[in-house]
């Protein structure tokens, strides 16, 4: 893949071409070029350039064509979908044993569920009960009974204590710096 076209978009290579086919018309309208061993003239190098361009616009056209094209095929079964639930659903209840005319509707005969046998009833129904003991669960009016009482909680009042004051600064006045004592010696 070139340069040109793996930019950020497709909308700026097709920019990028054509400018480079304004510019090679305006400054070089009658120019030799030899490019990776093949010679072009200015007329076979922008006929090679605008075949670029033109793949490029016609690509632009064809993902809005494809956008357009999804946006109809939504609305279209946001429409239609409830309408095939609904025929389905019809075929299914008037041919409910007929697999022969629910093919001709390209539907399945819905399979029959076989009930478990007794044993493995029995099975699941222990197991089911030794897990709802194990993790402790009941049920809604059982939970409501379980009632919580609270003795030997002390409550300590949190206090903050007061803002401190700004230490004091002396009152008195600075002391000053002499002539001697800041002359050099």
């Amino acid at each position: 893949m070139s340069t040109i076209t793996s930019s950020k978009s497709k909308a700026t290579a097709l920019a990028n071409v054509q400018a480079l086919i304004a510019g090679t018309q305006k400054h070089f309208p009658n120019g030799q070029f030899t490019l990776g061993n093949t010679a072009f003239t200015t007329a076979s190098l922008v006929q090679t350039l605008q075949s670029l361009a033109d793949a490029l616009t016609a690509m632009a056209a064809a993902h809005a064509s494809v956008k357009d094209g999804g946006a109809a095929l939504r609305t279209t079964e946001t429409k239609v979908g409830p309408v095939i639930r609904a025929y389905t659903g019809f075929l299914r209840a008037t041919f409910t044993n007929a697999t022969a005319q629910l093919g001709d509707f390209g539907l399945q005969a819905p399979k029959v569920r076989t009930p478990l046998p007794t044993e493995k009833r029995a099975a699941a129904s222990a197991k089911s009960k030794a897990t709802r003991t194990a993790r402790g669960t009941t049920s809604k009016k059982q939970k409501l009974a379980v009632k919580g009482s609270v003795t030997g909680v002390i409550v300590t009042p949190i206090t903050t204590p007061a803002p401190s004051s700004p230490p004091a600064t002396p009152a008195g006045p600075a002391p000053v710096a002499t002539a001697s004592s800041a002359a050099p010696k």
